[in-house]
This record gives structure tokens, C-alpha cells and sequence, in this order.
């Protein structure tokens, strides 16, 4: 059965999915699910899987001007599918920000983050105003380098030891996309 009052908070709806912030009340459904996706997000990702560390997790999102999360949810059932947040969002000239997102096992391969991502990126280049929104993504994680080129990101760099990620330096490739790439109503 939909969940109609996470519906109802949608900020962007699409054909099967639709994008929300983060609620308190999503505790044990995101670290239930964040569990059972450990083989998808390891070593690339740590996404909280306890609820007091969702709940600090939440927190930061809701309070930060320099961050915005949002949850992936099916429409069918308002499941949450995966999450996207923008990070250390710089306004001023640039007016950009550091993409990070994680899909959940049960809708991993069915293209619910494909849209989930077209609909975070309509709020990061309309109500957010940002011009560009980068991706910095280990060269192993194939389908997170899938999923942002399907979206129409372009590969920009290859930086070395990055990012601190697992107890290890980790080399990442940046992609990029800019609001002039993104063709209109396609967001």
C-alpha cells in the first residue's frame, strides 16, 4: 500500500518515483535497508544503518544550508528506493555542488534512481539555482559511473588518493554536469 503521507511531502514527481527530504519517522526503514545493502555500498559508502546515526544523519541534512538530501521513493508503494544529496554547496560565482547518492538492494538495476537522479537534478538547477553539480566516483563503482553518464554527466578528471574513504586514500574520476547541459523539461 502507497505511503500517501511521504507522497505528500514530494518535491518532484516522475513516472515511478518521486524525490522528498528526509523525515525522522524514516529511521528504520532507510537503516533497515541500508543494512541489507552493505554488498552494494561497500567500499564505496557508509550510509548511516542504525537509526541514532540516522537521526544525526537527518539532522545535518535539515540544518545545513550548505547540503540538501533527498530520498528516492517508488511511487507504486513510496518505498524508499535510494537517497541523493547535494554537499558543500558553494553559491557566489560558482553556485555548485558535490553530488552523493546510494540506491538500496530491493530496487537496485530497475532505473528508479535513473529518475530519481533527473528529479534531484530539476531542484539543484531550478529552486536551488545551482549552475553545476559534480560527481567524484572511484573508477571500480561501474554503476555509479553508469548511472551519472546516463544522466548526461561528462567525465572531467582523474584525481588521485581524493578522498579519504575505508581507512585508505582513494583515487576518484570526476564527472560534472552544468545546468546548459541539461536539456529543457527533461529534469
Amino acid at each position: 500500500m502507497p505511503d500517501t503521507r511521504a507522497a505528500a511531502t514530494a518535491l518532484a514527481t516522475g513516472e515511478r518515483t518521486f524525490i522528498r527530504p528526509f523525515r525522522g519517522e524514516d529511521a528504520d526503514e532507510f537503516t533497515a535497508s541500508a543494512r541489507e545493502s552493505r554488498h552494494l555500498h561497500r567500499p564505496w559508502l557508509f550510509p548511516p544503518d542504525q537509526p541514532d546515526a540516522y537521526a544525526a544523519y537527518a539532522a545535518r541534512l535539515a540544518d545545513d544550508r550548505d547540503r540538501h538530501g533527498f530520498l528516492v521513493c517508488a511511487t507504486f508503494d513510496g518505498r524508499i528506493a535510494g537517497f541523493i544529496n547535494v554537499n558543500n554547496i558553494v553559491m557566489g560565482a560558482m553556485r555548485g555542488g558535490a553530488l552523493g547518492y546510494g540506491v538500496f538492494a530491493h530496487a537496485a538495476g530497475r532505473g528508479l534512481m535513473s529518475e530519481g537522479l533527473g528529479l534531484v537534478m530539476g531542484q539543484v538547477f531550478g529552486p536551488l539555482g545551482l549552475h553545476r553539480l559534480e560527481a567524484c566516483i572511484q573508477p571500480t563503482n561501474t554503476a555509479s559511473i553508469a548511472l551519472v553518464r546516463r544522466a548526461g554527466f561528462r567525465l572531467e578528471g582523474f584525481s588521485p588518493d581524493f578522498l579519504f574513504i575505508d581507512g585508505a586514500w582513494r583515487d576518484h574520476e570526476r564527472w560534472a554536469i552544468t545546468s546548459d547541459m541539461v536539456p529543457a523539461g527533461t529534469s
